[in-house]
């Protein structure tokens, strides 16, 4: 995993070099600057007081923007500002700053794709989640983009819920005190406990958690699982997902799919957005 967020750090790097090449104005340090400035933008407290200020009436129509390019992504407040009111934008990149804006807007593009793809191979009756491992500074918009795609979104970050992985679980010999510590100090989040075996599953069963997810677990021991569970829990599998083997985990009747790599390991398209 940590080589495919490197392969993404790799790409982020280089782009920023191209643009830093491509226009002299633009200083790797105005570049970071830029990234830095949407980072802390692009926050999901900061969004919301944002978008609340606005009653958003017509939504789902096409924006042409002709993006600005006077510094590191100008334009970049015009696209967010179409999609989050719910718009499509049509856009064409101003000559002096096409690397950046072409850069995340080609990994939007593919992951709205792939999320699609599997999306397809489901159906309706099992949901498709991103989980939080995103690009740095493109949590927000990717995650949009999944949901653009028929997705939905797995916890926004480490506060939105206690996540108790199985790594929690084997470093633990009595793990239910784990999760009853969890449950006792949850304070209106939602619990997901991880678990990667039945025999770890059955020692939590009857607690009072919200989401079970089975981790790397084979299709027949997620829908042993899900019987024991017997409709208490919401049901989740992740771990080597893939377009292959969907059908058969989705067969279990869980009730959704996380796919880490939507977000943190895509690749970007080559993707020239021109009008």
């Amino acid at each position: 995993m940590s080589n495919k967020k490197d392969s993404i750090s790799v790409e982020l790097n280089k782009a920023v070099q191209e643009a830093e090449k491509h226009n002299s104005w633009f200083s790797k340090s105005n570049i970071l600057n830029a990234l830095s400035y949407w980072k802390n933008k692009l926050n999901k407290n900061v969004l919301y007081a944002w978008i609340n200020k606005y009653n958003f009436i017509n939504q789902n129509s096409k924006v042409a923007i002709i993006m600005a390019g006077n510094f590191p992504l100008a334009g970049f407040h015009d696209l967010i500002s179409v999609i989050i009111s719910g718009n499509n934008a049509i856009i064409k990149p101003s000559s002096d700053d096409k690397i950046l804006i072409e850069f995340f807007v080609s990994y939007l593009h593919k992951e709205f794709t792939e999320t699609n793809k599997f999306v397809k191979k489901v159906g309706k009756k099992t949901k498709i989640c991103c989980t939080r491992k995103t690009i740095p500074n493109l949590r927000v918009i990717q995650k949009y983009a999944v949901k653009l795609g028929g997705g939905t979104n797995h916890r926004f970050n480490l506060s939105d819920e206690f996540l108790i992985k199985d790594n929690h679980l084997a470093s633990s010999k009595k793990f239910e005190e784990i999760v009853k510590k969890a449950i006792k100090n949850k304070k209106k989040r939602k619990i997901t406990v991880e678990v990667d075996t039945l025999k770890q599953f059955k020692k939590i069963n009857g607690l009072n958690f919200n989401t079970v997810l089975f981790d790397n677990m084979s299709p027949k021991n997620v829908k042993v699982a899900i019987k024991y569970a017997k409709g208490k829990y919401e049901t989740e599998a992740s771990g080597g997902i893939t377009l292959k083997n969907i059908k058969k985990i989705a067969a279990t009747n869980v009730d959704r799919i996380s796919i880490g790599e939507l977000t943190h390991s895509i690749q970007a398209l080559d993707l020239k957005l021109e009008i």
